[in-house]
């Protein structure tokens, strides 16, 4: 699905001075029946928690105040207001899917259900019942900053150019959409090509919507510093190249009491400082130079966060249950490296990461060996494989690997002692079976005699110490690594057009895994540039398993073919399972406070407020 995740583990993330673990708070909500015609919403499966007209989300205080300022961060810089297109390095605050700042969206997705949306730049949404299209009503109100009306020509507008001029992704992501057209003064239609696919009728809601008559002005594809016309709750106000952008928020937005957005965006500006890395970012927030932060440092969540005695009771610590998504974080081989493509190979180098002794020596035994790809949600597969998840393996079982079918997939966890000889012994044999000998202490191939050398890609400089004793086992083995950390831009650039021999990456997982599973696996899209399967995986039952994934005509069926799939990528061995945290750690400054509620899935900085009125420089 079109998922709301932010990849946290790509940092190492962790008590300190006020600690408040934070449950989730708000009343019960009573799920609505559907009836037949528009609707204010729409859900994957089974009906929409909140009912038509509802006057604010359930954690939001809808009379907090307007005004004053919230200051956030961002490392490295920025050279473009386009978050739509590979090139550029787009400035904070932008998104290239769901709302943002300075674009709308058509509906707004939940953050209390795991894959339902209600209207927002959308009156209403209805899905034709044999489920080959979808159609939107627009608002009446609803205008661009510059007054003018936003139209469905807008709509067909931003959906084409995406798809013709944007990132790739929005290519592979659309796939299965058909042609836009208007069907009414305020209405426009879109083409489902697979009915078969319940998703396709949602991931429709999250594309931004642009002015056409604008971009008839200015190219779409160019990477500059040329503040967009937008339709959002905020405009780009200032900006400082590379250093500072500004957003005020727009007074009398039309979309402010709809139901989604009532008792949000209350600061009048916001603020994204930049700053050169991680560290000069931390040391900033605890000298108060910004407001707010996602605390991924575990070390430095509970070590180091010591400011000024005197302002100590103004820095509030935030633990909250991590619920929103699963998560993979692993070392990903690319295996359009001809050395990886041998799965023995790949198996081999897992067995030289110990995980336990990580978490006793780096971590204060804080987090957990990630086991899944949908880690710490009910889509994970554990333990022996049963009948429905057989009977969805057995029509490949000719392609795929025994283990599957045989074993319980457990990823390797060492003896605490960092270098355990048991697990580095299998990795030699392994080695050896693949055609690797250690020669005179350095493992190369018996056919060509060439080294085993790659290259690790880092861009956090704080990850050194994370794969440290990962190199030293690997050098054990006569594998030389070659750790390289790069700045952020030339990290992107890399990406992008898959420049490396391995990286760590952090796959998010919505609760209602669908087309975004093409991006990530498939076959098609393993060589087109900015794309996210980092990995270089072709597998042609990967491919099968998420089309039926995406698919599945029930929640049940849904979760058996996510573990079924799961299951045929952990035993790949294409990357080696790293860690996750089971709770999200935040830190701000009491200067902004929020209704002591939190929503299901999403931590919404959106929904706070300003206790002063603090003016933006």
């Amino acid at each position: 699905m079109s998922f709301r995740v932010k990849c946290k583990a790509l940092m190492v993330s962790g008590l300190g001075c006020l600690v408040a673990l934070i449950f989730l708070a708000g009343s019960p909500l009573k799920a609505q029946d559907p009836s037949p015609g528009p609707h204010h919403g729409i859900a994957l499966y089974g009906a929409t928690l909140y009912p038509n007209n509802f006057k604010h989300l359930a954690h939001v205080n809808p009379k907090a105040p307007k005004g004053g300022i919230l200051r956030e961060h961002a490392v490295g810089s920025f050279d473009s207001f386009n978050p739509f297109i590979i090139k550029g390095k787009p400035a904070a605050g932008l998104s290239p899917l769901y709302p943002s700042y300075v674009y709308v969206t058509l509906m707004f997705q939940s953050y209390d259900e795991p894959f339902a949306q209600y209207g927002y730049l959308a009156k209403t949404v209805e899905v034709a019942p044999d489920r080959t299209w979808v159609e939107y009503e627009l608002r009446e109100n609803a205008t661009f900053q510059d007054g003018s009306p936003i139209t469905p020509e807008d709509v067909i507008f931003s959906y084409d150019t995406l798809k013709t001029k944007g990132s790739p992704l929005y290519r592979a992501y659309y796939g299965s959409v058909g042609k836009a057209e208007k069907t009414g003064p305020r209405k426009v239609r879109f083409e489902l090509k697979d009915p078969k696919n319940r998703e396709l009728a949602l991931i429709l809601g999250t594309f931004p919507i642009f002015s056409k008559a604008y971009y008839t002005k200015y190219p779409f594809d160019k990477a500059d510093l040329n503040i967009p016309l937008g339709n959002g709750p905020y405009r780009i106000s200032k900006v400082d190249p590379g250093r500072r952008v500004t957003f005020e928020r727009v007074k009398n937005w039309w979309g402010e009491n709809l139901g989604p957005m009532k008792g949000r965006y209350n600061f009048d500006v916001i603020t994204f400082d930049y700053y050169r890395d991680t560290d000069v970012a931390f040391e900033a927030f605890k000298s108060n130079e910004y407001d707010f932060r996602l605390e991924n440092s575990i070390k430095k969540w509970v070590k180091d966060y010591n400011v000024d005695p005197s302002k100590k009771d103004q820095l509030v610590k935030l633990e909250v249950p991590d619920r929103d998504s699963g998560i993979m974080m692993d070392l990903v081989y690319n295996l359009r490296r001809e050395k990886f493509q041998d799965r023995k190979v790949r198996e081999a180098l897992g067995y030289a990461l110990d995980f336990d002794w990580m978490n006793d020596n780096l971590f204060y035994n804080q987090y957990k060996q990630c086991y899944s790809y949908f880690s710490k949600t009910e889509l994970a597969s554990q333990g022996p494989l049963p009948p429905e998840e057989r009977a969805i393996l057995e029509p490949y079982k000719d392609q795929l690997w025994p283990e599957i079918f045989e074993k319980v997939y457990t990823p390797t966890k060492g003896d605490k002692n960092g270098n355990s000889r048991e697990n580095l012994k299998k990795a030699r044999d392994l080695l050896k079976e693949a055609g690797w000998i250690v020669q005179d202490g350095i493992l190369v191939s018996i056919k060509t005699k060439e080294p085993f050398v790659f290259e690790l890609l880092l861009v956090q400089p704080e990850m050194v110490r994370v794969v440290s004793n990962f190199i030293t086992n690997l050098k054990q083995l006569g594998i030389q690594v070659k750790l390289r950390v790069v700045e952020t831009s030339q990290y992107i650039s890399r990406i992008n057009t898959y420049d490396y021999d391995m990286i760590i990456a952090a796959t998010g997982q919505s609760l209602s895994p669908g087309n975004e599973q093409r991006d990530f696996w498939s076959s098609k899209l393993a060589h087109i540039p900015g794309g996210r399967n980092y990995g270089g995986i072709q597998n042609p039952v990967i491919d099968h398993l998420v089309e039926e994934l995406i698919q599945a005509k029930d929640r049940q069926t849904l979760v058996n073919h996510a573990r079924a799939l799961d299951r045929v990528l952990l035993w790949g061995h294409y990357g080696i399972p790293l860690y996750y945290s089971p709770v999200n750690r935040y830190a701000y400054w009491n200067k902004i406070t929020h209704s002591g509620k939190f929503p299901k899935y999403v931590f919404d900085i959106d929904a706070f407020w300003a206790r002063d009125n603090r003016k933006g420089s």
